[in-house]
């Protein structure tokens, strides 16, 4: 007798269907590794549940994390906490359970700011914990740090103050040169 799936696929050929999409030891070691280099460079990571979310919208998320230079992966939980385990991000493995995005950035704010700004227009994506610094971060920490400007938005706002305040000295001297000149005219 064959027990019959809910689509009519009977139970052994799912069974078979199963084991041949899991990875084998080499596979999960090499996931590990990469997971591993990615959270050594990394200063941010936010775990997101992604329960509903259609994949032309899955796929607009990978290229704005890909664009913001985000590690933006599923994993299995367990590959994951291997992955942490010995690094300051050791504290958020307890929060990896249920099918989980992993966004993992150098940059402090870029993982916070792509995760959040998708799930403030898509509510199926629904951020679960975050990690900074070797702490974990609530749901409302993450949105605060996705409110922060990011590292190259800093720069750009001090590079355009230091250009304003060099622009008016100048200013200021060639107004002051021409009030000489128009002294010494007259």
């Amino acid at each position: 007798m064959v027990a019959v799936v809910n689509d009519g696929v009977c139970a052994n050929t799912f069974r078979k269907l199963e084991e041949n999409l899991s990875l084998n030891l080499q596979e999960k070691q090499a996931v590990v590794e990469e997971v591993s280099a990615q959270v050594a460079q990394a200063q941010t990571i936010i775990l997101s549940e992604y329960r509903g979310v259609g994949v032309a919208d899955f796929t607009q998320l990978r290229a704005n994390a890909r664009e913001s230079g985000v590690y933006f992966h599923v994993l299995k939980n367990s590959l994951a906490r291997r992955a942490v385990q010995g690094t300051p991000f050791e504290s958020l493995a307890e929060k990896m359970i249920g099918p989980l995005v992993y966004s993992i950035s150098a940059d402090p704010v870029a993982a916070a700011k792509v995760v959040f700004d998708f799930s403030k227009t898509n509510n199926k994506l629904v951020i679960k914990a975050g990690a900074m610094s070797g702490s974990v971060m609530s749901v409302e920490q993450v949105a605060v740090l996705a409110a922060t400007p990011s590292r190259d938005e800093l720069i750009a706002t001090l590079m355009a103050t230091i250009n304003a305040t060099t622009s008016k000295f100048v200013r200021t001297l060639a107004a002051i040169r021409d009030k000489n000149e128009a002294e010494t005219t007259a």
